[in-house]
């Protein structure tokens, strides 16, 4: 009996086995590559729909420096919401590297589901409850009236309310950053040109007028390259006084190859938010699996 037993239950087995290892093979979806605030797979919105979004999350983006991005896609399966998000947020690192102020809304439009995963940095103005509510009141309701579109909106709007109040690091200016890093850049070649400029004029001019050449030049380069009058006349009034006071012979020449310069500086990164570079991506942002889901 026993022997018969075994032998049944290692036939079902074997008719189960493709059946389970079929299963098991279903591929995980993608992540798809971030290059919009607004991904969707899906096709539910109209191109106007997208660019409306992908708008006022720039715009918010610009403003408080919290990134907040929508994927839209069939469906998740073989896996829940809950884990494709944590691998799409793992991926796309939205939010600021240090602040993880990123915010990730998942819509699954066949599986009937919504996600909002939060980074670190955001759990405290968006804690679990909040996103639930925000997940039952706002969204939610407009996806059951067949409105997705209306939904996302209305969810994108409160999370920014609710992110606008977290006293959060203010958003870098690609403008100031770029201008900091010509004001450092020129300083280099500056002195190069100081050292072997304000030699020649000495040699030719005098020690007196060789400074006040020295300085002009060198403040109208200052002018040119900041474009701030004043930062101009300061650097002409320091080169000549500094030409003036130096004690080095005005006759004696530099000699440039007499030995290497270096600037001392590794290379500069560009900005990797969409806001202030040439397209959109986190900025190395985490989350630490914050955030709920519902389902309409």
């Amino acid at each position: 009996m026993a022997a018969n037993s075994l032998r049944k239950l290692f036939s079902v087995a074997l008719l189960l086995a493709p059946l389970l290892a079929g299963e098991g093979a279903i591929a995980e979806v993608a992540v798809p590559a971030l290059s919009a605030r607004v991904t969707d797979l899906a096709q539910t919105l109209t191109d106007e729909q997208r660019s409306q979004l992908e708008s006022r999350l720039t715009q918010f983006e610009a403003q408080k420096g919290a990134q907040v991005g929508v994927l839209i896609l069939p469906t998740t399966k073989p896996e829940t919401i809950e884990q494709y998000a944590v691998r799409v947020q793992e991926e796309w690192q939205l939010g600021r590297a240090g602040v993880d102020d990123g915010v990730l809304l998942v819509v699954a439009s066949e599986d009937r589901t919504v996600r909002i995963e939060v980074g670190y940095g955001l759990e405290g103005a968006l804690p679990d409850a909040i996103a639930k509510r925000i997940i039952e009141e706002d969204i939610i309701p407009q996806f059951r009236n067949g409105d997705v579109y209306a939904g996302i909106s209305a969810g994108v709007t409160r999370m920014m309310a609710v992110i606008e109040g977290e006293p959060l690091p203010p958003p870098q200016r690609k403008g100031r950053a770029s201008q900091a890093r010509i004001n450092l850049d020129w300083l280099f070649p500056a002195f190069v040109l100081l050292l072997i400029g304000r030699q020649l004029l000495t040699a030719v001019f005098g020690r007196f007028v060789g400074a006040g050449l020295s300085g002009a030049m060198l403040g109208i380069i200052a002018w040119l390259v900041v474009g701030s009058l004043f930062v101009a006349l300061l650097v002409a009034f320091l080169v000549f006084v500094f030409s003036l006071s130096s004690g080095i012979p005005g006759r004696r020449f530099y000699r440039p190859w007499g030995g290497g310069w270096s600037s001392g500086r590794g290379s500069s990164r560009g900005w990797s938010s969409g806001v202030f570079g040439g397209g959109f991506g986190g900025g190395g942002g985490f989350s630490g699996g914050g955030g709920a889901s519902g389902r309409w």
